[in-house]
């Protein structure tokens, strides 16, 4: 199979080099950046949490866990209701934000260690091509200053997925979202240069079938968000004279349960009669209730550190902050209801707030994540946006908010005047997603309804699915033998939005692309 890969992944960036130099110069043509009132040009830092779930912040009604820094921001700008991830899963949602693709169009569509195609790589995620278009390079050709901190996960260091050739100055974190499984791994990466953090790492992955589980025994010398905000805090004071955009990728709440003690001990005692052990993959801990908690704790502690950043190098009204998460909720297994993957209790926290599914699902509770954006003087502080969005939209907002020139074959709008209180471009346009993962599934927005198909890569590929999200948001009441031509135009859509990718597959029965592959 891996053979098959590889000569597959060959030809295609053989075919795509031609296609590289139109691409540098069509970004080549990129407008200076937009300046403020005070003749200061717009930075924008852009804040992604990790398998975040819907109803998992105050401001989208969370009941357990405060999160009183992102429910001040939400109170400072603009809260949107229908906002969706690119990908139910972390490195197709990541490409789908960074590129203004859709997971039809887009080179990423899984989760798939690049070693599989690339032997010589022995950590990281498969690679973003040489040409890609991300909206990094468009604000680095430009003259900000770029940088990313925080999980990567599009390439690993020296290939063409690498942070730095994908046009970002600083990358300091995670190269490897499976590394990213431990809170204390043994290293980070500074743009190419391995940091080591723990000469003792503690494993992402650990079960403990008998004996005490201690939460001692699942810490290390150094606690990595740790050293990623100190480094956010650094580029954005570095960066108080110069335009810059910066990609903060946070971790938390992603398994494992790796939080401080002291953040653990915020929660009470008596949500957890008894421990996690990892049955369910990850880390065992004592008390994974509180963990849990405690990591979307953390995780608000660090937004409120940028916050504080931004107010003490004198940047807030001048700087567009954004934050959402870059997919639903970490899923259950196994029998036991009481601990999901990784030992995460979703239920206990009504995590999606009834919406149907989890990370790893084209339903709702897998897509439609938070969504905050602040940007004083211009975005109305308190105000609430319920028209369908989803990431494919920011690569266009960014530009226009910006002022840069928005490249060519983007499939998102631009929410810049939806955001500045102005008439947008009409928002009747499907979203498109494209996953091979979790058994292969495809789903679209029509406006109100969402068409749905699950299981194409087993041999009983399931039927359509339609809902009508308006009415029935949680998507109980499947519709679609009532409206076959809603069906119809699903599978149009399809045709016409999905492209041929040989690395990333998703066979729909009865459907063949129109388009062979070109990112």
């Amino acid at each position: 199979m891996w053979t098959n890969l590889r000569s597959s992944t060959a030809l295609w960036f053989k075919r795509l080099q031609p296609l590289a130099v139109l691409s540098v110069l069509l970004l080549s043509n990129s407008a200076s950046a937009k300046t403020s009132s005070k003749g200061q040009a717009l930075n924008v830092v852009f804040m992604l949490a990790d398998d975040l779930g819907w109803a998992e912040l105050g401001s989208y009604g969370q009941q357990k866990i405060p999160t009183p820094h992102l429910d001040r921001l939400a109170s400072q700008g603009m809260r949107f209701t229908r906002h969706y991830s690119g990908a139910p899963v972390c490195a197709p949602s990541r490409c789908v934000l960074l590129t203004g693709r859709h997971t039809g169009h887009a080179e990423i569509r899984g989760n798939i260690q690049a070693k599989t195609a690339f032997p010589q790589f022995d950590e990281g995620q498969y690679p973003l091509s040489a040409r890609a278009q991300t909206v990094a390079r468009v604000f680095h050709q430009a003259g900000y200053a770029t940088g990313a901190i925080g999980k990567w996960g599009l390439g690993p260091v020296g290939s063409t997925g690498d942070p730095n050739a994908q046009g970002f100055d600083l990358f300091f974190g995670y190269n490897c979202q499976a590394v990213a499984h431990s809170y204390y791994p043994t290293h980070l990466w500074r743009n190419t240069e391995r940091i080591p953090l723990n000469a003792h790492p503690v494993p992402g992955h650990r079960a403990q079938a008998e004996g005490e589980v201690r939460l001692e025994d699942q810490t290390a010398e150094n606690y990595a968000p740790t050293r990623m905000m100190a480094e956010a805090e650094r580029f954005i004071s570095d960066h108080r004279a110069d335009p810059f955009f910066l990609y903060l990728a946070f971790i938390e709440p992603h398994v494992a349960m790796h939080p401080p003690k002291a953040s653990v001990d915020r929660f009470p005692k008596s949500w957890d009669d008894e421990p996690y052990r990892g049955q369910n993959g990850y880390l065992p801990h004592p008390r994974p209730r509180a963990a849990y908690a405690a990591m979307i704790s953390d995780l608000d502690d660090h937004v409120g550190q940028v916050l504080r950043a931004l107010d003490s190098a004198g940047l807030t009204d001048r700087t567009l902050v954004i934050f959402t998460s870059d997919n639903g909720t970490t899923h259950p297994a196994g029998k036991n209801p009481r601990f999901g993957t990784g030992g995460v209790d979703s239920s206990f926290f009504n995590s999606t707030a009834g919406l149907r599914g989890f990370k790893g699902s084209v339903y709702e509770g897998g897509l439609r994540v938070p969504l905050i954006v602040r940007l004083p003087g211009r975005i109305r502080a308190g105000s609430v946006n319920d028209r369908p969005s989803y990431f494919a939209d920011w690569f266009p907002t960014l530009c226009e908010a910006t002022g840069l020139k928005t490249p060519r074959n983007l499939d998102g709008q631009s929410l810049w005047p939806q955001l500045t209180g102005r008439k947008g471009p009409s928002q009747h346009r499907p979203m498109v997603w494209v996953f091979p993962e979790y058994g292969g599934q495809v789903a679209v927005r029509m406006n109100d309804f969402k068409a749905v198909r699950q299981r194409l890569k087993t041999p009983q590929p399931g039927a359509w699915e339609l809902y009508d999200l308006k009415a029935d948001p949680n998507e109980g009441t499947d519709l679609a033998t009532g409206h076959p031509e809603l069906i119809a135009r699903a599978e149009e859509i399809l045709r016409d939005q999905v492209h041929d990718n040989p690395i990333f597959p998703v066979p729909i029965p009865g459907l063949r692309p129109k388009n062979s592959y070109v990112p």
